[in-house]
């Protein structure tokens, strides 16, 4: 019997950072896990310095969700590039001690020991509307093994298929944005609008990619109706899969909640 291919070393290390780090609050750990200039990039924000920038901003939120929780749903790697999507669930200690649940999905960067860099987008949108009263969201299932994940090759065919749907700008059922996976889901519209690809890469038919909207908003967001009209920026992040040129299947992340602040900006 031929034996099993060996869990990414990637993999391993995300591992660390979710466990060790990010579930027991040990920014302690961190020093281990990232190195000093690591960069992290949300929406139009970018941070850059582990322990001027990061560290404080993580603290910052561990003492707002002082039972904070990261729950791993699906991890892709090709052994140079990781993708994890994921949620955040907790209550807030600067709202009543409301309860709020919101998914994530990361790409990440590394120079094969610690982790140097991260475009993220998670769904504050949504936290926002539970922290103002809302029910808290479901948590969706576990990844069954996320920490076995192997290594897969970057595959091209499968990288320029979700480009050429991304740059198109075209809309498809395959891909739930948000928290569309359980209930309808307010996005916003644009018009005169390019999709720029702003990272892509694969890891076998998994294809992961963060995509900057340039456009003129024109509605979809109840709480930024007064702006439509206005010209703006809108970023989000995503993991698609693909069976036979199509994209069949993927989530997206997006950053609503920045987006309602840039157009009232």
């Amino acid at each position: 019997m031929a034996d099993s291919p060996a869990p990414s070393s990637f993999v391993a290390l995300m591992r660390r950072y979710c466990l060790d780090y990010t579930n027991r609050h040990d920014v302690t750990q961190v020093p281990g896990i990232m190195e000093p200039d690591y960069t992290l990039r949300m929406g139009q924000h970018v941070l850059s310095g582990r322990d001027d920038m990061y560290v404080p901003a993580a603290s910052a939120q561990f003492r707002q969700f002082p039972g904070l929780c990261l729950t791993v749903h699906q991890i892709v790697s090709n052994g140079e590039r990781l993708a994890m999507r994921f949620s955040e669930h907790g209550r807030s200690v600067k709202h009543a001690s409301r309860a709020a649940a919101w998914s994530g999905i990361g790409l990440y960067h590394w120079n094969g020991t610690k982790l140097t860099a991260n475009a993220v987008e998670q769904d504050y949108y949504s936290r926002k509307l539970q922290l103002d009263g809302a029910p808290a969201d479901p948590i969706e299932p576990p990844a069954t093994a996320p920490w076995d994940v192997v290594d897969v090759a970057a595959n091209p065919r499968a990288e320029a298929a979700v480009r050429s749907l991304l740059e198109s700008g075209t809309a498809t059922d395959a891909l739930n944005t948000d928290d569309a996976w359980f209930r309808t889901s307010a996005q916003p519209r644009f018009t005169d609008a390019t999709y720029r690809v702003d990272d892509i890469f694969s890891a076998g038919d998994d294809v992961a990619f963060r995509v900057v909207v340039d456009g003129t908003y024109a509605g979809g967001l109840p709480d930024a109706q007064a702006h439509v009209g206005k010209r703006t920026q809108h970023y989000y992040v995503g993991v698609a899969t693909v069976a036979d040129g199509t994209v069949t299947a993927g989530r997206i992340i997006t950053d609503r909640l920045g987006l309602v602040r840039r157009l009232a900006g």
